[in-house]
């Protein structure tokens, strides 16, 4: 009896190893979290497994290999057997590296796709960037990258600038959404800000033209955004994470606060995210030009405008504001095959200041009294069906139903007078998107898909008489009930012509139609209404050749287009002190022809090297020029005799320029690398000759030593900015002298400028993280090209971060 059960234990304690399953868990190195989509693999009979969404994946099958590969994108690949990996308790930290031409799948041009296989310049912002750089907005993210060049108007601003492009004709999508809509104007835009960076999992910048698969507006570029996706139970047991932050800098006294949670089932999961922010007035730094300084601004007390001194000019008086971010979203998946998402967003400001118009003199005398944007309201609800199957006609559905609410509103009172100018829009924006994936084996592809979009503007105009609250109707700043719609049908196709060569080649059939209806009350138009119905056709062909692993070769021949919208079509508005523009029915599409050449490079696993070549031609170029209006060159707007100017087709541009950067990775846990974008454009006068362009920015750059040690990361970076001499400047930009810096003959100019920064990380412990950061050490007085605002001054920045 004792031998049988001695030998029931021996089988007991043999059999228990098999009993129960091993967990690996896979981390990054500094910032502790978890990694999905890491592939181990052991011997070739042994399954490949994958890490989940916590960063966890059951190892059993690898029992006992002498040999696993730990492989994902942009971390250094790991060889070690799984005696290793018990030593290490099954915890194992993974290093970043960005030294590689490896696969990072991107989803830029609509679907999932391997980058190597785009032969558009492509580039991604991560959440660990962001943890690490302490964005205040989405604007300042993106300038963080050293390849998107931001202006600024006031506190809330940030118009984004791309291979000489900008407002319209640059695309921004969120989840896959575009955001752009039919009052996106020529002149800078802030929407941008209304994206909050803690509440994306990515964003990708797609640089060139992008109509193929967006349609209108995308011709510098496409910036998509997209934010955090619920996640899913791996068991029965109830997920539960959640997250919050803190964060304050002193050159504008921000305070931040966020707070977020997901909970998951095995079918569905639930995704909450709440951000407020409070901006106080801007300080610009000690050292520069002394027209950036703030000496007097006005003020109104016991019913007078007093011009108020400054007791420190270097405070930017009327830019402080505030904001708040809310994001809900749920998932469900009620099998393998189909996938459900919504999506609930919504941001709201405070009323903005219009910094750069109450810094405009006139005579001598502060001009504007009030002059401030109001809330600017963005509210989006997003629905997103996902069906993979094996038919015939495609592989994978997508189908994305949207509605969007934009509000904005502009108020603006002259010194001494009793009238406050209100307008107020509104664009309700409908959208559905069917895209189609299909594999024809191993070499072709198809993405194919449809698109309609449509745009509701209301509009209206209030002048308001602020002694005694009387409202009477004003001139609305678009026509009222005005729409604007497109339909498009597109197909791209993917080749592979063999494991060195991918070629990709698109177009797109884009149906647009506008009408407008104009108030005469206020204006004697010679029209009452405008309609466009037209089309455009666009394509596009590149080519990606590899010829070893450490090579890199791109070409692409794209057109891009941009259809005119209410904005063009319907304005009246002042585009600057003396100047008014009014509605040029009269218009048809601009086309953009763009061409790129890139190459990238590594050598071995420490350097790495790319550049892209491009030039774009803009033909029948949307621009603004002189015009008459019943055959006057000028009318009385908002009191002021002011020069008729209109939306014209009659000029074209070009732009060409480089985008370059370097990669080097260093002992001892340090890292280089920079980033330099330089381009040059051009814009046909009415009389012929050519004058630069106002949205090319001039060359720009960042350069980083990063230092990465276990749980701690240090980015010591300079940004920089060339000049811009005054015969350089852009005609409209001359004319804005209150803006700029005088040169020694007293006319206007960018000056060149270089900051420098430092940023640390530190992990604490698995639920903290704990980041500092100094931005402009050298207490810089600046103010990037074109923008109103002078940048902050010297800037301490501290935030914690915990997740649970």
């Amino acid at each position: 009896m004792e031998k049988l059960l001695l030998k029931l234990l021996l089988l007991l304690c043999l059999a228990a190893p098999a009993a129960y399953s091993q967990v690996l868990t896979v981390k990054d190195q500094v910032t502790q979290q978890p990694l999905e989509m890491v592939v181990l693999t052991g011997d070739s009979t042994a399954p490949a497994v994958v890490t989940d969404s916590k960063g966890k994946a059951d190892i059993t099958p690898l029992r006992g290999a002498g040999r696993i590969s730990v492989r994902l994108a942009g971390y250094n690949t790991e060889l070690l057997s799984y005696t290793q990996l018990q030593e290490k308790q099954f915890r194992l930290l993974l290093q970043e590296n960005t030294i590689s031409l490896k696969a990072v799948v991107i989803s830029a041009t609509r679907w999932q796709q391997d980058a190597r296989e785009v032969p558009q310049k492509v580039s991604v912002i991560r959440p660990k960037d962001v943890l690490l750089q302490s964005p205040q907005t989405a604007a300042d993210m993106l300038g963080q990258t050293g390849e998107v060049f931001i202006q600024k108007s006031q506190g809330g601003g940030g118009s984004p600038m791309i291979r000489g492009f900008a407002t319209n004709r640059v695309l921004l999508t969120v989840d896959g959404v575009r955001m752009n809509t039919a009052i996106f104007r020529s002149g800078n835009l802030q929407n941008v800000i209304s994206l909050d960076p803690f509440a994306l999992e990515k964003t990708e910048l797609l640089f060139g033209p992008g109509s193929v698969t967006h349609g209108s507006d995308a011709i510098g570029g496409v910036m998509s955004f997209y934010t955090l996706t619920p996640k899913f139970a791996d068991s029965d047991n109830l997920l539960v994470n959640g997250n919050a932050a803190g964060r304050w800098s002193s050159a504008n006294q921000e305070k931040t606060g966020q707070v977020g949670i997901n909970i998951g089932l095995k079918k569905w999961a639930f995704l909450s995210n709440a951000t407020w922010t409070d901006y106080g007035d801007l300080k610009m730094g000690s050292w520069g030009p002394d027209e950036y300084l703030r000496p007097e601004y006005m003020s109104r007390s016991e019913g007078q405008d007093e011009v108020i001194s400054n007791p420190d000019p270097e405070r930017q008086v009327y830019t402080g504001y505030d904001q708040l971010n809310l994001m809900q979203k749920i998932r469900y998946k009620p099998t393998e095959n189909w996938e459900f998402q919504y999506g609930f967003h919504y941001s709201a400001t405070s009323d903005v200041p219009r910094y750069d118009r109450l810094i405009h003199y006139r005579n001598g005398k502060l001009r504007a009294a009030e002059w401030y944007y109001g809330p600017q309201v963005w509210l989006m609800n997003n629905l997103n069906v996902t069906h993979r199957a094996d038919a015939r006609a495609f592989d994978k559905l997508h189908i994305g139903l949207a509605h969007q609410l934009f509000e904005e509103s502009r108020h603006n009172r002259d010194v001494g007078s009793p009238t406050r100018y209100n307008r107020t829009e509104k664009v309700n924006a409908y959208s559905v998107n069917l895209d189609f994936e299909k594999a024809l084996g191993n070499r072709h592809h198809l993405f194919y898909g449809a698109e309609l979009i449509y745009n509701n503007v209301r509009s209206r105009g209030t002048d308001e008489n602020i002694i005694t609250g009387k409202q009477v109707a004003g001139p609305a700043r678009y026509p009222d009930g005005s729409d604007w719609s497109s339909y498009a049908a597109f197909l791209t196709y993917r080749f592979k012509a063999g494991e060195k060569v991918t070629l990709l080649s698109g177009m797109r059939y884009n149906h647009f139609r506008l009408n407008a209806a104009f108030d005469t009350t206020f204006y004697d138009f010679p029209f009452t209404s405008a309609q466009i119905n037209a089309g455009a056709l666009t394509g596009s062909a590149g080519l990606v050749y590899s010829p070893e692993a450490t090579w890199q070769l791109s070409t692409n021949l794209s057109t891009g287009f941009r259809s005119p919208n209410v904005d063009d079509i319907g304005k009246v508005f002042d585009s600057a002190p003396g100047l008014v523009l009014v509605p040029n029915p009269n218009l048809k599409p601009e086309y953009a022809y763009n061409v790129d050449l890139g190459f990238a490079k590594t050598f071995g696993t420490a350097v790495k090297l790319d550049a892209t070549v491009f030039y774009t031609y803009l033909q029948d170029a949307l621009v603004r020029r002189d015009f008459k209006l019943n055959g006057q060159d000028s009318i009385l707007y908002a009191g002021e005799r002011s020069q008729v100017q209109a939306i014209q087709n009659v000029a074209y541009a070009t732009v060409w320029g480089v985008q370059v950067g370097v990669e080097v990775k260093l002992p001892a846990g340090f890292g280089f690398s920079s980033r330099f974008n330089f381009q040059k454009g051009t814009e046909e006068l009415d009389n012929g000759r050519q004058a630069p362009l106002r949205h090319a920015s001039p060359a720009f750059g960042i350069t980083r030593l990063t230092y990465t040690r276990n749980r701690l990361k240090t980015d010591v970076y300079a940004m920089y900015n060339a000049e811009v001499k005054h015969v350089n400047l852009a005609p409209e930009e001359q004319g804005k002298a209150y803006m700029y810096a005088l040169d020694e003959n007293g006319n206007p100019y960018s000056p060149s400028w270089m900051t420098l920064n430092v940023k640390v990380l530190y992990q604490l412990n698995p639920y903290l993280t704990a980041s500092a950061g100094i931005e402009n050490i050298t207490d810089q007085r600046y103010r990037p090209y074109s923008s109103g605002i002078a940048a902050p001054g010297r800037n301490f920045i501290v935030s914690l971060s915990g997740r649970i």
